[in-house]
């Protein structure tokens, strides 16, 4: 895994722990969904669709 790959999950693992109201004692949790949300969405994203590699962008 890169540096960048990483830095996505842990960016996303935040968000995920903040949303649910910043608990104690459940980073693993959310660090491994935040890797599963990503490696799900970098297949869904095949390359087929130009307009999601914008997001965020516009």
């Amino acid at each position: 895994m890169d540096n960048g790959q990483q830095m996505r999950i842990t960016r996303r693992a935040y968000e995920l722990w903040q949303q649910a109201g910043e608990p104690i004692g459940r980073d693993e949790e959310f660090y491994r969904q935040a890797a599963r949300e990503l490696k799900e969405g970098a297949k869904s994203n095949d390359g087929n669709n130009p307009a999601s590699d914008c997001k965020g962008r516009l």
